[in-house]
């Protein structure tokens, strides 16, 4: 009789079901009479030896570990041992497995999930033979696996020297013998103490179960018994399928599915071939289920690359890392989920899909809503969902102050909370507002391919810098046009002023001007030599009333001591000649002045006479004094027309210089809107083929028109605005097309009538015309359902139920990695969506996503093979788990059917199907 010694340690590690690397078709010893299987080199005796049988059923489980292979089928062609029959290697493995403790002090069956002992027996079908795989659960007891074998065998002895021999008993015969055994053992099938499955090894070879030889096994095998079709070292299910038109229909009636397994016949080759299945517990009923589920609980390990398999990353959260909530826990009598006394509401969470269920008022929503505050997650846009989330999430969830802890592995502690654990929320109805918004919709597409999704979200927030860049470019532009403006007026009157004075050339203007030059030069040295000589006098004064420290005969010895009693000496040499040095500049200074003093009054004297002279003579030619004063005005500005030629030239470069940089900024734009356009295109593409044309993703170039209206309307002319509002939305131009017609004389061909031409061309200043360049109107992005008819239809014209399908179907299909929690999708779900591509792709997600869903629609439960289920009870004031765990425990199976709408029918259309 075989107890097992049950633990908690695996899903305490992972809640509810969860993946594990297995490897079901491994030999042992005691196949050593066929010659490949071999007792590990250190290990030596007889098989037969109860020692050397210990030691390798050790080995084997320590290899297993060592290869992180966590669910083994034990499968010699004979399950016993030596001459004598009685012993069992891969019994005693079993019994290791179960009771037995590592070298480090752990049990065994905290480092091996789950064992199944069976064996591969070759049945008399087809001219060598059928091999298949028997496993069973352990608490067949050794006895009745002994028998199993027997039975199976028909009472044939499985070797022959080094040849296996055929069982006198087809395949047939051996399920229905098998089949009469276990209603004996087992009498009622919920009360089951073990079962068995029954899986296909190798089927290509000559003994397997698609082998050429076996066309006339084809025919009337009834294959329905076999779990799983175990391919080749070097198979894929394509290759298999390659040739057998027939294979996946067969298979998909059966609920069968392919695997991979090592066939091993060395414990050091255990898990060389391998296949990750999910499971919720270690019994053969859970693989069985994996098996049926083959979508959402089994994944092929490898995929091809050139001609060999390569491994591909595991689904397993502990081996790849990705982030997710393991457990929420909420301490605190006051709170919600506080509960009476002292104990804690504690929720345990898949790394995959967690279900959460129960009637309404619950406390589901305040979950979700509480986790969302909680971790500083973004709001939603919408202002009436936005309050509800927060009056849930604040004043229930975290009302009374609770301590809450999040249990998220792999991450840093220390990392603030939403950065740990990322999860994107949608809270109840928010899906359907996010049908209404286009930047929600794009930011779905972007994540629909991983390896677009950086480059375009890299390129829009370069798109963005530029957009600011243009923006910002304008203002200056418009700036250096008024400089330039001003510089060329400037530069006019003096130009002006210059020509008229050509006309006072005879009367000795040019004399004139350099008279008043030579004077204005020197009244400034003049002025400059003055000040210097008042610095200079303060500075001679200052000194003169102040002398250089006394040295004491103290200080003496001190400065002899330190090697330097010359310095004392030279400071007072040094004093008294910078005394001199000053008196001496105050007197050059005083006798330059006073010669600065009679060249600039010689110069004025000069200055007057000339002009006086070139006055006299513009008299003379009958000039009168208003003439003359304008002379005098025209002179100055005369003066300054260099300087005015050098600020315009200088403006104008700056101008051309701003003016080639904004178009630089307009050519890179639009460099960068192509290539988004052409990344999005591929992604576009890729939609098309993940959903074979039922959701179709088109772009509208320039889809967003809201920048260009704010600036038409911005203009504040009618004829202007009643012009754009009368265009039908696809005949409205882009701000590209319009400056195009504006500038080739063509806005007619933008449906603008002649009187609306005159007052446009009016209102596009050159600063107006630079600021309609540097608005970008963004693509947009529409989808589309296809209906049953075969055409069409957009999002915006769909039902609610088909909108938030197709939105939920596309958040499944991103590869964001983040967790994704969502608030009772199901509100207004489209049930057909639902079965053909919203189900089919959370299955496909297991193993990439954490998905938490609150529901109250059993076929998201049911048939989205849920991993962990938590029903949530609650009174007016308390919430509380009320069970948790994967929908194969029959507790939560029952909460399923009392508390989701369809539950007795979701798990009558999973009973018919699957056998559940």
């Amino acid at each position: 009789m075989f107890t097992r010694v049950d633990t908690d340690y695996w899903h305490r590690e992972v809640p509810g079901a969860r993946w594990f690397k297995a490897d079901l078709h491994v030999h042992t010893i005691d196949d050593r009479a066929g010659g490949r299987a071999k007792l590990p080199p250190d290990i030596g005796g007889r098989i037969e030896s109860e020692q050397v049988i210990h030691s390798y059923a050790r080995r084997f489980l320590q290899s297993a570990t060592r290869r992180s292979v966590r669910v083994i089928g034990v499968t010699p062609h004979s399950p016993r041992s030596g001459a004598d029959g009685q012993a069992s290697a891969a019994w005693r493995i079993v019994d290791e497995w179960n009771s037995g403790i590592d070298d480090d002090g752990t049990p065994f069956r905290d480092k091996i999930y789950a064992l199944f002992p069976g064996f591969e027996p070759s049945l008399h079908n087809g001219k060598s033979g059928l091999h298949l795989l028997f496993l069973f659960d352990p608490e067949i007891g050794r006895e009745n696996y002994l028998k199993a074998f027997d039975l199976v065998m028909g009472g044939v002895s499985p070797w022959s020297s080094e040849d296996l021999r055929l069982s006198n008993k087809s395949a047939d015969e051996a399920f229905r013998d098998l089949r009469n055994f276990h209603r004996r053992e087992c009498p009622q099938r919920g009360a089951a103490r073990w079962n068995y499955l029954v899986l296909a090894p190798h089927i290509d070879d000559d003994k397997g179960l698609l082998g050429a030889q076996k066309a006339q096994v084809l025919q009337s095998f009834q294959h329905g018994e076999i779990a799983g079709l175990e391919l080749g070292d070097h198979k894929m299910p394509e290759d298999a399928e390659r040739g057998r038109p027939w294979l996946r229909a067969g298979m998909l009636q059966c609920h069968q599915a392919f695997f991979h397994g090592s066939d091993a016949y060395s414990v050091d080759e255990i898990g060389e071939r391998h296949t990750w299945f999910k499971l919720a517990s270690p019994r053969v009923e859970a693989l069985r289920q994996a098996f049926i589920a083959r979508d959402s609980r089994i994944r092929i390990a490898y995929e091809r690359k050139e001609s060999a398999l390569t491994e591909i990353p595991a689904p397993d959260v502990t081996v790849n890392e990705r982030p997710w909530l393991k457990s929420i826990t909420v301490r605190g009598r006051a709170s919600f989920f506080g509960g009476a006394g002292e104990r804690d509401t504690r929720f345990e969470l898949s790394p995959d899909l967690t279900c959460i269920i129960g009637g309404s008022m619950t406390g589901k929503s305040t979950l979700l809503d509480g986790l969302r505050v909680y971790v500083d997650a973004p709001l939603p846009q919408s202002d009436a969902i936005r309050k509800q989330v927060e009056a849930r999430g604040r004043e229930r969830f975290l009302g009374g102050s609770p301590e809450i802890g999040l249990e998220c592995p792999a991450s840093d502690p220390t990392a603030p909370t939403h950065v740990r654990w990322p999860a994107v929320f949608h809270a109840q109805n928010e899906l359907q507002r996010l049908a209404q918004d286009p930047e929600a919709i794009e930011e779905i597409v972007v994540r629909l391919v991983a390896s677009e999704t950086d480059g375009i979200k890299d390129r829009e927030v370069r798109l963005r810098a530029l957009d600011r860049a243009l923006k910002g470019a304008i203002a200056p532009l418009e700036k250096l046009d008024d400089d330039l403006a001003d510089a060329e007026q400037a530069f006019e009157r003096c130009r002006s002023a210059a020509a008229e004075l050509d006309a006072f050339s005879e009367a000795g203007i040019e004399g004139l001007h350099r008279a008043s030059r030579d004077y204005r030069e020197w009244l400034d040295a003049s002025a400059t030599s003055h000040e210097l000589a008042e610095e200079v006098s303060r500075l001679s004064q200052s000194a003169e009333s102040s002398d250089a420290p006394v040295i004491s005969e103290d200080m003496e010895a001190i400065l002899s001591a330190a090697g330097i009693r010359e310095a004392g000496d030279q400071v007072h040499t040094r004093w008294k000649r910078i005394c001199a040095l000053l008196q001496s500049v105050r007197d050059e200074l005083t006798t330059a002045n006073a010669a600065t003093a009679s060249i600039v009054d010689a110069l004025e004297r000069h200055e007057r006479a000339v002009r006086m002279d070139v006055e006299r003579r513009l008299a003379d030619q009958g000039l009168d004094g208003a003439r003359i004063k304008e002379f005098q005005a025209l002179s100055t500005q005369a003066s300054l027309l260099a300087s005015y030629d050098a600020t315009l030239r200088q403006t104008r470069a700056k101008l051309r210089s701003a003016e080639r940089s904004f178009r630089a900024l307009i050519e890179d734009r639009q460099s960068l809107m192509d290539l988004q356009r052409e990344a999005f295109d591929r992604v576009i593409e890729t939609v098309q083929e993940e959903f074979r044309g039922r959701v179709v993703a088109r772009r509208i170039d320039e889809g967003d028109r809201e920048p260009l209206d704010r600036f038409l309307k911005g203009l504040n002319q009618r004829g202007v605005t009643r012009w754009w509002n009368d265009l039908e939305e696809r005949r409205r131009p882009s701000p590209r097309r319009i400056l195009e017609a504006l500038s080739d004389d063509r806005l007619g061909e933008v449906d603008m009538s002649k009187a609306v031409q005159a007052t446009f061309r009016e209102a596009l200043s050159q600063s107006r015309q630079r600021e309609l360049a540097s608005i970008r109107c963004p693509d947009r992005y529409v989808l589309e359902l296809r209906l049953d008819d075969g055409s069409h239809r957009r999002l915006d014209d769909l039902s609610g139920g088909q909108k938030v399908s197709v939105l939920l179907s596309l958040l499944l299909e991103t590869n964001d990695s983040r967790p994704l929690v969502i608030d009772q999708p199901e509100d207004e779900l489209d049930n057909r969506f639902l079965f053909n591509t919203v189900l089919p792709a959370l299955k496909r997600l297991k193993g990439r996503r954490q998905i938490i869903v609150a529901t109250h629609n059993a076929n998201l439960v049911v048939n989205g093979d849920a991993d962990q289920v938590i029903q949530m009870e609650a009174t007016a004031d308390r919430g509380r788990v009320a069970q948790a765990g994967a929908i194969e425990d029959p507790a939560v199976r029952d909460a399923i059917v009392r508390t989701v709408d369809g539950g007795n029918e979701a798990f009558r259309l999973r009973r018919l199907k699957y056998g559940f």
